[in-house]
C-alpha cells in the first residue's frame, strides 16, 4: 500500500482571509478549505485524511464509498485510493448522470462507478461488500460525503485552527457560516466549539439539499457520536443552527441569486464557487444576515471545495 506523504502528517492550517467586497454591513472572512493541497482541496480532504490513517490500519484492499455524479467526496476518495494503489468502487444513484468534471476525474482515477436506482443504493452496496468478501478482498466502506466519526474529526481539528487564528489576530468570530450536506462539516466544528469551551461564537449551517427537521437531526446524531458520555454536558438545543430556508428545492437547485453572487464574489475577491455548495451557501449566509438583520459582526464563511463545479458552471454560462 503506498504513502500519500501529505496524509502522514498533520496538515498546515488553511489561511484565513479578509473579504474585500461589500456583502452587508459586517466584516466578512472566508478560511480557504479549497486550498488544501490534494486534488483541488476542500472539506473533503479534510476528512479523507483521517480516513487514510484508518485504511492502512486495516490492511484493506477495496476501498468503497457512495455518492452522486456531482460528489466532490467522490472525487477525493477515488484520487486517495488510486495514489495508494487501492481498487475503488463507487455506487452513484443512476438519476442525473451529467457528466462533470468531478465524473470525469473519477473515472481518470480508474474507480469503478456502479450505478442503481436511488432507492436501491443501500441494497446495492451490501450486496457488493458481500461479492468483494467472498473473493477474499477486505473491503473499507465509507459513508457518503465521508459520514461518521472520522469525517466529524476533520472539522474538530479546523475549529481549532479557527480558535488559533482567532488567538493570534485578537479577533474573535461572531459567526461561521458553511455548507451544510451530510452533517459531519458542521457536527466536527459545533463538537470542536463545545470542547474548546466557546460558548458566544453561532454556527450556522446552510443546508444545500434535506429539510431543516432531517438535517438538523443527523447533525445532531453525529454531534452525540462524536462527544458520547460528554454530550449530555456539552450540548444545548441553541448549539445547533441549521437552516434549510435556502436549500432552493434540494441538493444541485439553484437560481439566478446563486449564479449572480459566484460571479460577483469570482469578480470581487478571485475566489470560485459553485453553485451546488459553496456559492448556494454563502448566498444563503448574505440572505441571512439580512432577513436577521444582524449587523457589525465579524462573519467567517467555510470555503469547504468543489472547484471542478465551478468549471462546469462556467460550461453551462
Amino acid at each position: 500500500m503506498k504513502q500519500i506523504v501529505l496524509f502522514e502528517k498533520e496538515m498546515d492550517s488553511t489561511p484565513i482571509e479578509a473579504l474585500s467586497g461589500n456583502y452587508g454591513p459586517n466584516r466578512y472572512f472566508m478560511k480557504r478549505d479549497d486550498m488544501l493541497p490534494f486534488s483541488f482541496g476542500g472539506n473533503k480532504v479534510r476528512k479523507a485524511a483521517e480516513f487514510y490513517k484508518d485504511i492502512k490500519k486495516q490492511d484493506a484492499d477495496v476501498v468503497m464509498t457512495y455518492g452522486s455524479n456531482s460528489s466532490n467526496h467522490c472525487r477525493v476518495i477515488a484520487n486517495m485510493a488510486a495514489a495508494m494503489g487501492l481498487f475503488c468502487h463507487i455506487i452513484s444513484p443512476e438519476e442525473n448522470r451529467e457528466i462533470l468534471f468531478n465524473t470525469g476525474m473519477v473515472e481518470q482515477f480508474g474507480a469503478r462507478v456502479e450505478t442503481c436506482p436511488v432507492t436501491e443504493v443501500a441494497e446495492t452496496i451490501e450486496r457488493r461488500k458481500a461479492a468483494y468478501q467472498a473473493d477474499g478482498k477486505k473491503v473499507y466502506f465509507i459513508a457518503g460525503g465521508g459520514h461518521g466519526n472520522l469525517g466529524t474529526e476533520g472539522y474538530v481539528k479546523a475549529y481549532q485552527e479557527i480558535s488559533d487564528y482567532e488567538r493570534e489576530n485578537q479577533i474573535r468570530f461572531d459567526y461561521i457560516f458553511h455548507a451544510s450536506g451530510t452533517g459531519t462539516t458542521q457536527a466536527g466544528l459545533v463538537c470542536g466549539r463545545l470542547l474548546a469551551g466557546d460558548g458566544d461564537t453561532k454556527i450556522v449551517g446552510i443546508s444545500i439539499a434535506r429539510e431543516k427537521e432531517r438535517g438538523r437531526q443527523v447533525v445532531k446524531d453525529s454531534i452525540a457520536e462524536y462527544l458520547g458520555g460528554d454530550f449530555e454536558k456539552l450540548y444545548r438545543e441553541e448549539d445547533l443552527i441549521f437552516t434549510d430556508a435556502y436549500r432552493l428545492g434540494g441538493y444541485g437547485r439553484f437560481h439566478d441569486g446563486v449564479t449572480e453572487t459566484i460571479k460577483a464574489v469570482m469578480h470581487r475577491e478571485g475566489i470560485p464557487m459553485d453553485t451546488t455548495y459553496v456559492g448556494k451557501a454563502f448566498w444563503g449566509m448574505c440572505r441571512y444576515m439580512e432577513e436577521q438583520n444582524i449587523t457589525d459582526k465579524n462573519i467567517l464563511f467555510i470555503h469547504t471545495g468543489g472547484t471542478p463545479l465551478f468549471f462546469d458552471f462556467l460550461k453551462a454560462e
